[in-house]
């Protein structure tokens, strides 16, 4: 099969991963009026989608080893679709909430066996991974940014709203069912194991975890910080947009620019000091579309080569799959804890400054992992 066509497979299956979860968040605060939601059951809209990307994630070996790669990720995609469609037929609280849940589901299963995906078919280019990363982060934006005119013009209609975004999964669904003959025989007789015991493994989940920490903790506060700060309602929408759009050019150039040259260490630190130049730039007070603009390329570059590091370092696609399976379970459980985190020490202080070091500390810590990681073994050319 032409290799655009595979690459355009792990485009519009990205393109999916986030939009069920996006596109519910400008609008909680309608969904609480409209629905008389309460603010937890609000939040688990958002959060509940995340801490299934890591607890689900386990599973995808099991899956893949029963179905094989391409027709579990054909069931996840299902799972996402599904899901985002049904919103569309009843606006109750309960049916966002089982949506969500199902959502989640397919996410963490789509997640890693997309790196599988690309170990498998580009085994010497694990740089294609910055169209999974980026196609991700597009949708992601895509849907963030539409919600409130898409809701305008539907005449504030919110499963019409909400439900739309079916319409992606739908043309995944029709691309990916082209790829599932292409399972291989030989995937029915493997059993895959997370790798628990291998500490590259675990150093990678830790790394995960504390990248994806510091990233949902930015997005999650930084309209908050820049209201703290005097911004506008308005204002502080547009900075966690820059932040969102900034990783998409990053994303889509980093893991070539690794693929290149080598040098993850290098690469790695580069967009940890970037995260650490933005949070210093907020602790000063200064102004906040420079901070923001340094923190999205610091979380732009370090998303895709978290994705990027289970695929240079394993010998297959299935053990790349298993990797990426343990890196995401422990990586988005330990990253759906950064903004509560965040929000514990804001109520216990009543400043940003406490939130902010906290942050601070994460990334150098991370940068300590990321040391280790490329420390014991020959960085490899993509």
């Amino acid at each position: 099969m032409k290799k655009f066509y595979l690459l355009l497979a792990i485009f519009i299956a990205a393109l999916n991963l986030r939009p069920i979860i996006t596109s519910v968040a400008p609008l909680l605060g309608t969904l609480q009026d409209e629905l008389g939601m309460s603010a937890l059951t609000a939040s688990l809209l958002t959060t509940l989608p995340v801490l299934c990307m890591g607890i689900f994630a386990p599973m995808t070996t099991l899956l893949r080893d029963r179905f094989g790669l391409e027709r579990t990720i054909f069931i996840a995609l299902l799972l996402i679709t599904g899901a985002t469609a049904l919103r569309g037929t009843v606006g109750s609280v309960s049916v966002l909430v089982v949506t969500a849940l199902i959502g989640g589901i397919g996410i963490s299963l789509a997640g890693p066996l997309l790196s599988g995906f690309i170990k498998k078919y580009f085994p010497t280019k694990p740089g294609i991974v910055s169209i999974y990363s980026a196609s991700m982060t597009l949708g992601a934006a895509m849907a963030s940014a539409s919600a409130i005119p898409l809701y305008n013009r539907t005449n504030h209609n919110l499963t019409l709203t909400l439900s739309c975004w079916a319409i992606l999964g739908i043309i995944a669904l029709i691309v990916w069912s082209a790829l599932l003959q292409r399972k291989a025989s030989s995937e029915h007789s493997v059993r895959s194991k997370l790798p628990f015991t291998n500490k590259r493994a675990l150093l990678l989940t830790l790394f995960f975890g504390l990248m994806a920490s510091m990233f949902y903790s930015a997005t999650a506060w930084i309209s908050p910080i820049a209201r703290n700060f005097g911004y506008s309602a308005s204002s502080a929408a547009m900075l966690l947009t820059v932040f969102t759009l900034i990783q998409i050019p990053v994303s889509l150039t980093i893991p070539g620019l690794v693929s290149k040259f080598g040098k993850r260490r290098f690469f790695l630190v580069l967009c940890s000091v970037f995260e650490l130049i933005g949070i210093v730039m907020l602790l000063l007070k200064l102004p906040m579309l420079p901070a923001v603009i340094a923190l999205g390329i610091g979380a732009g570059g370090l998303f895709p080569l978290a994705l990027m590091l289970p695929i240079v370092e394993t010998n297959s696609s299935e053990e790349a799959g298993t990797w990426s399976a343990l890196s995401q379970f422990g990586g988005y459980i330990i990253g759906s804890m950064g903004p509560l985190m965040i929000g514990v020490i804001y109520d216990h202080s009543g400043s940003f400054v406490a939130a902010l070091i906290a942050m601070l500390v994460i990334v150098i810590a991370m940068i300590g992992v990321q040391l280790l990681i490329t420390a014991r073994k020959t960085e490899v050319q993509g």
